[in-house]
């Protein structure tokens, strides 16, 4: 099929149009902009864990998490470290059409699938349980993540033991 020079203008056009549109701030989805808000905190961040009920084997401890932007953009992942944990858990985000998805590829040997509501305030990104695969006996099912300036954020995580939660929270601060 051969296209007329018209066809090929319209359709580069409409394509750019898009295009713009897309990258235009004002005309992102809130997954968009959480997303984008997700990939400010690419770098590497210190800072201690507490946890409620106390968990005497990550309480009061130094933490490490280090969030990369990968795959060409698409994706960013996000890494816990503790040290003397043998356990590395990683969280990959990623738009899955008009919402923003974390997959967790959890120590516990399952990988919960968690979406994200962006606050009113544009600063809180709520990952609510969605669905999961293997054993759900102990498994991640909820993420909270706040955006505070470019070197501090916090994140809780909660973790189901059985039907009983345990939140991890960590007030991070960027390193330099």
């Amino acid at each position: 099929m051969r296209l007329s020079r018209l066809t090929i203008v319209v359709l580069f056009v409409a394509l750019s149009i898009a295009a713009m549109a897309q990258s235009n701030p004002q005309h992102q989805t809130d997954a968009q902009k959480s997303f984008s808000a997700m990939k400010t905190l690419a770098g590497s961040w210190e800072g201690k864990v507490t946890t409620t009920p106390p968990d005497p084997e990550v309480q009061g401890k130094p933490i490490k998490v280090t969030l990369r932007v990968t795959s060409s953009g698409n994706a960013v992942m996000h890494e816990i470290q503790i040290p003397g944990r043998d356990d590395d858990p990683i969280t990959m985000f990623y738009l899955d059409g008009d919402r923003l998805t974390l997959t967790h590829y959890c120590d516990a040997g399952n990988r919960p699938r968690m979406t994200a509501q962006l606050a009113s305030d544009g600063k809180t990104l709520d990952f609510k349980f969605l669905d999961i695969s293997g054993e759900m006996k102990y498994h991640m099912h909820h993420s909270l993540i706040t955006l505070g300036d470019a070197d501090h954020h916090s994140e809780d995580w909660t973790f189901m033991v059985g039907d009983k939660p345990v939140i991890a929270h960590m007030e991070l601060q960027r390193v330099k």
